[in-house]
Order: C-alpha cells, then structure tokens, then sequence
C-alpha cells in the first residue's frame, strides 16, 4: 500500500506540472546578476568544488524555489540567505535561467557502487517500498522541468550525498510534500553513497 502512495504521488505531481508555471527569466540579464555567484558556482554554473553544487543545466523552476527558500528561511545555509536576501523575484529568475541555459559538466561512477547506484535510481527497493528515483528525475536525470523536480545528472557526488543525508536526518526539509524525506529515510548509508555516485556520470 506505501508503495502504491509514493508511486500516486509521483503520477499526480507529473500530471499537475504546466509549462505556464515555468520560470520566465532573461539568461542575458542572469548573467550579469549572477557575477557574485561565480565564486563558489564557476562562470558557467559548473562549480570547481565539489562541496558546492553544479547549477548548470539546471531547471529554472527549481533553482527559484531554492532561492526562495533561502530567502525565506525554508532551506537553511548562512551563506545562501545573505546572498538571496537581496534578490528580487525577477532577479531569481533571471540567474536561474542563466543557469539553466548552461550545460554541465559530467563525472563518473565509482565502479564498485555503479550496479548498486543504478538498482535503486531505475528500479527502486521493492522490499522497502522506495520507488524508483527515475520516476521524477527522468532515466537521464536531467529531471521534470514543468514540476520543478531537480536534474541530478553529472552533479557532485559529495554534494548530492550530502544532501541526501540530510533529507535523511530531516536537516533539509524543503522537500515537496516531504517526498524526499521519506523516500531517503529507508535507504542505508551504502544505498546512498551509490546513488550520489551513479548520478556524477549520469547522462
């Protein structure tokens, strides 16, 4: 029966996304917004460490809901409030659409967690009831645009874990209808690990 729930959710977020709740910002105009950002994201949103995240590539729907979040104080990080504590709607979406007109750059698997990684993003844990990550993120995990469910593909491994984990121990809660929460709460510290790894090379 948890299975049918969380496999309905899913079904119904997909039908629920429109492209007219999209994000309408100007690249050109995010560009120059985005200038402070390159510090820790890069130029072009591929960020040289691996503590802070790729936003290349990544869908602008959800970068404003980050930002949001931020500013509001849903999703917690010091340095993030104060760089979105400024901004203004139409600034969020200009530099998440800068972003999402970026392509990202792509990583690896650790050879040794790939099967594993793989099992868990297309197919889920039947046992436990956990769906398959594919499901919202799309089988190249560049994710669902109109729903705003993030791309994963070619993000760092220690960063994705590291947000796992904290979905995991309810740090992070700014999950929709706290779908990540109760997907990650199941899996163990090795299921995450191999998902964090698949997802650096997944393409």
């Amino acid at each position: 029966m948890k299975k049918f729930s969380i496999v309905s959710l899913i079904t119904l977020m997909w039908a629920l996304a429109s492209p007219l709740v999209l994000a309408q910002g100007d690249p050109v105009a995010g560009q120059t917004k985005a200038a402070l950002c390159a510090a820790c994201h890069g130029n072009d949103g591929n960020s040289p460490l691996a503590i802070n995240p790729k936003l290349a590539g990544q869908n602008a729907k959800y970068l404003v809901k980050q930002l949001q979040d931020y500013k509001s104080g849903r999703r917690v990080n010091p340095v993030m409030t104060g760089m979105a504590a400024a901004l203004t709607e139409e600034d969020m979406e200009d530099i998440s659409a800068w972003y999402a007109s970026q392509t990202v750059t792509l990583g690896g698997a650790d050879p040794e967690l790939l099967e594993l990684g793989q099992s868990i993003y297309r197919s889920g844990v039947e046992e436990l009831s956990v769906a398959a990550c594919s499901a919202c993120h799309s089988p190249t995990g560049r994710g669902n645009s109109p729903a705003g469910f993030p791309a994963l593909s070619g993000q760092y491994p220690e960063y994705t874990l590291l947000q796992l984990q904290s979905f995991r121990s309810g740090e992070r809660a700014n999950d929709m209808s706290s779908m990540m929460r109760t997907v990650v709460k199941r899996l163990s510290d090795r299921e995450l690990q191999a998902l964090a790894s698949y997802l650096s090379g997944l393409h």
